[in-house]
């Protein structure tokens, strides 16, 4: 067996875990951890390791059969989504996503194994920090129970304090010299063509996504030619096509990988690496409630982590696809804090934790573990913080929660099998295809197209969803085509949408967001429909998301509540009100009612706030000051509106009388001390204008003043009116507070200038004793 950089420490690490019941191992990349730490564990009792990934484990059980001698399957076995490979001998048992997690369910203090073994921790998948916190707790009750957390990169100073302050072990990898150097015009099959030319082994190349593995396989089958294989390794792909491509067979390749060839699997004989630089990671979006993969730069430990791969058998070259000068961020996001939950939590409440108070290693928001509860409870599989029996049967099928529901919902059939198959596979639905009810419909209607791993965990599926009595096989389901839409809709009720126009592609979501149907859906004219799969936009206020896959449903379908929303109209200066029918924020019909009174004065009250005073209030508010009386102005406003749904018929001076704790005087205190009007000598009435500097000004013709020798004083200061006197034309000529004066030193000077002008108008010479008029002499 060939010595590794782990060896040395392999006492060390036996010596803590038996003396702590717990340690961090830190080792870097190729130190040998994953393969032999387990095994000499294994002399204390059966181990459980927990891998991140399912080509891994199967990969890394397969190594240490190799290096212990032991049979695959009987000493050393594995266990991911619907495989298996293991017997009650095995010793060493490599497992996957949620196997650990449905473990501690099953048996929460995991009787069956002595060690639990977390690797590639520093991943950081919400499975791997799920796992610890449930194994925690296992841990502390069980004395006997042994936690081991193996990382390549992560700072093992926070999970030494998580677990009592365990001992922690860093080990040396073994890594030869390598030579980095930056290309970033270049494209990925001309970076192997060139290092495979010059190089003794493989070429791995790191690319986001299978979209991009795909089309960049044929150019690198064109740029190399037969001599070198090209093959393709993510995590959708069947389990037999991820084995061959990590086989070490001796033969040269290029292998075009995602991030899962990054830390957690050794690709043989790789002596230099092509990197784009970038990766695809989950996102929740919290505003849209929906997870999306978006295209990122990966993190510096993420870009040294693939570059090591080169330097694992000997002198390696990395070939990095952007600029040297650009920056990358130091570290990535745990999966914890950016994708959905409800997985998760489905999985603390059926262990019996409640997920807000939960002892996690890096606690989520309570926001986003509210979301999760939500998600759970439209679902049916969560009341009340309970998991239901609905939740018990859906936690049975190693689903998303959303798919488990679709599963049970449709009693098992098969065409829903296939559609949540290619869904948890990340297979999507056909491109472009014909105009169709459902998309996911399209692409199961041909099993016979679908790769066999799809075909294959449909089977797995169906087998599992057999009713709870085990009466009848979930295989011998079938669905029309409307039941089968209602299986899609029952797993995701809160992502209904309606089109906004007939025949626009652009929707309203019930969380209240905008989206479109990409060209990729078929669904084009559904009113209304489920957005499967929803691609968020780009950053941006005006960015919408983009619904990939979709399904249309039925307006029967719909649980709708009624609610009355009132608003202001402006143009109109009334308060309307109107009944909604809506589904969130969809809304689905909606019709007028009479507005509730209270609603309808708060509304106005805020309008007449928010609109300008008109002429006349601004003159009731002067008279009030210049009388002397204290008047709220909200108040008075907040009376006035009572009972009226138009600001036309708000008014502030019928209301003085109405306002709470008034003694029903103040309209007519207000009249005695500061009238409105004022009746001249002519006999007539004329209106009278409070000014902000606190005067008072009556516009009168001269002739109606003849006679009069003092102005009027008017409030509680005995102020006398300004008289501003008109013309016959109704222009002003002079303004005086004094008549006496006036009409014994200006009244002439004035009289010779308008007499002329208006000759049919009275220009007496005493205008003490002329009779007051508004009337011009009467015609000869």
């Amino acid at each position: 067996m060939t010595a590794l950089p782990i060896d040395p420490y392999i006492p060390e690490i036996l010596d803590s875990v038996r003396s702590r019941r717990a340690l961090i191992l830190s080792a870097a990349p190729g130190a040998g951890k994953t393969t032999r730490v387990p095994p000499a564990l294994a002399a204390d009792g059966a181990v459980l390791v927990l891998q991140p990934r399912r080509v891994a484990a199967r990969a890394m059980a397969a190594r240490i059969a190799i290096e212990q001698g032991w049979t695959l399957g009987r000493e050393v076995g594995w266990h991911v989504r619907f495989e298996r490979r293991f017997t009650a001998e095995t010793r060493v048992l490599l497992a996957t996503e949620g196997i650990l997690t449905a473990r501690l369910q099953q048996d929460p203090l995991l009787s069956g194994f002595t060690t639990i073994v977390i690797d590639e921790f520093h991943e950081r998948s919400v499975h791997a920090d799920l796992g610890l916190a449930l194994a925690k707790q296992a841990w502390k009750a069980r004395d006997d129970l042994r936690i081991v957390v193996m990382s390549a990169t992560l700072d093992g100073g926070p999970l030494s304090a998580y677990l009592d302050d365990c001992p922690r072990i860093d080990v040396p990898g073994r890594l030869h010299p390598i030579e980095i150097e930056y290309r970033p015009a270049q494209s990925v099959a001309a970076a192997a063509a060139d290092l495979i030319a010059g190089a003794a082994g493989s070429v791995l190349c790191f690319l986001p996504g299978a979209g991009e593995i795909a089309r960049a396989m044929n150019d690198a089958r064109v740029a190399v030619g037969r001599d070198v294989d090209v093959v393709a390794l993510h995590g959708s792909l069947p389990a037999e096509e991820q084995d061959r491509a990590v086989a070490g067979d001796g033969r040269r390749r290029i292998i075009l990988a995602t991030n899962i060839a990054e830390t957690s699997l050794t690709v043989p004989g790789v002596t230099a690496v092509v990197d784009t630089g970038l990766h695809k990671i989950a996102r929740y979006d919290e505003d849209r409630g929906i997870d999306s993969l978006e295209l990122e730069r990966v993190p510096a430990d993420s870009a040294t982590q693939r570059a090591g791969r080169a330097g694992r058998v000997g002198p390696g070259r990395v070939r990095r696809l952007w600029s040297e000068t650009d920056r990358l961020r130091p570290h990535g996001e745990p999966e914890i804090h950016r994708v959905d939950l409800s997985d998760a939590v489905l999985a603390v409440l059926a262990w019996g934790g409640d997920p807000l108070a939960f002892d996690w290693f890096d606690p989520p928001s309570p926001e986003r573990l509210r979301a999760a509860l939500e998600l759970l409870t439209a679902l049916g599989a969560v009341a009340d913080h309970r998991v239901t029996a609905l939740g018990e049967r859906m936690k049975r099928l190693p689903l998303h929660p959303r798919l488990a529901r679709m599963v049970i919902e449709s009693g098992g059939s098969r065409a829903v099998a296939l559609a949540c198959a290619l869904l948890s596979e990340r297979r999507g639905a056909p491109q472009h295809p014909a105009t169709t009810t459902s998309d996911l419909l399209s692409a199961t209607d041909d099993e016979r197209s679908l790769p066999p791993h799809v075909r294959d965990v449909a089977s797995r599926l169906e087998q599992l969803a057999r009713d709870p009595d085990g009466s009848s096989p979930a295989s011998s389901r079938r669905l029309d085509e409307h039941a089968f839409r209602r299986a899609i809709f029952a797993g995701y009720p809160d992502r209904v949408a309606r089109r906004r126009a007939p025949g626009s592609p652009r929707v309203l979501l019930s969380t209240g967001h905008g989206a479109a149907l990409g060209r990729e859906s078929g669904v084009r004219d559904a009113e209304f429909l489920v957005a499967i799969d929803v691609q968020a936009g780009r950053r941006g206020e005006n960015a919408e998301a983009q619904i990939r896959i979709a399904s249309a449903i039925e307006r029967e379908w719909l649980t709708t509540e009624r609610r009355t929303a009132h608003e202001f109209d402006p143009a109109a200066g009334r308060v309307r009100a109107i009944e909604r029918e809506c589904y969130g924020a969809v809304v689905i019909a909606e019709r007028p009612v009479k507005a509730d009174p209270e609603i309808a004065a708060r509304l106005l009250a805020d309008a007449y706030r928010a609109n300008s005073q008109s002429e006349r209030d601004a003159q009731l508010a002067r008279r009030l000051r210049f009388a002397g009386l204290a008047v709220d102005e909200d108040a008075l406003i907040d009376a006035a509106v009572v009972g009226q749904v138009s600001i036309a018929d708000v008014d502030l001076h019928a209301a003085l009388d109405s306002m709470p704790g008034s003694t029903g005087t103040l309209s007519r205190d207000l009249q005695r001390l500061a009238p409105d009007t004022l009746a001249v000598p002519s006999g007539r009435t004329r209106a009278l204008r409070y000014e902000e500097d606190g005067s008072v000004v009556a516009a009168v013709k001269l002739q109606e003043l003849f006679g009069l020798a003092e102005s009027p004083r008017l409030g509680p200061g005995r102020q006398p009116i300004t008289f501003e006197l008109l013309a016959p034309n109704g222009r002003p000529v002079q303004t005086t507070k004094d008549l006496k004066s006036f009409w014994n030193t200006t009244y002439q000077e004035v009289r010779k200038e308008l007499r002329g002008r208006y000759p049919r108008h009275p220009w007496p010479e005493d205008p003490w004793t002329a009779p007051p008029t508004a009337r011009a002499k009467p015609r000869r």
